[in-house]
């Protein structure tokens, strides 16, 4: 049962470090072409699981191996107790679906203005 409790704690952590990712993704990929899609995907994913009729994956991962550790909600320990608050926070679910919309929407809005920029450096660029 340790086991599970250790892994559980694992695919807790990389499901927090998966949504700090989708949500301050774009600080990160300025001039890494291949991150930056990568984070463009990670943001639709993270907005189509959250306003669609499916459960993450890691969701899923987590309850199962919780299930097999027998933990209830404050079983866990520290760390899983408070990065499950951090995952599934006691708020209204359109509050998240609403946040979900607004982090893409930003993060999407950094993305249009670099594609702008980059367009006119090449437009400056081919002129001279």
């Amino acid at each position: 049962m340790r086991l599970y409790n250790v892994l559980a704690c694992a695919v807790v952590a990389l499901h927090a470090l998966f949504l700090v990712w989708v949500i301050f993704g774009a600080a990160f990929t300025r001039g890494r072409p291949l991150l930056r899609w990568l984070h463009i995907l990670s943001l639709l994913w993270g907005v189509l699981i959250d306003i669609g009729p499916w459960a993450c994956p890691l969701t899923l991962v987590e309850n199962w191996l919780e299930r097999r550790a027998a933990l209830d909600s404050h079983q866990g320990g520290f760390i899983l107790h408070y990065l499950d608050a951090f995952i599934y926070p006691n708020v209204p679910p359109a509050l998240i679906t609403g946040a979900a919309v607004a982090v893409a929407i930003v993060n999407l809005a950094i993305y249009v203005r670099r594609f702008r920029r980059e367009g006119e450096r090449k437009g400056s660029r081919v002129e001279t």
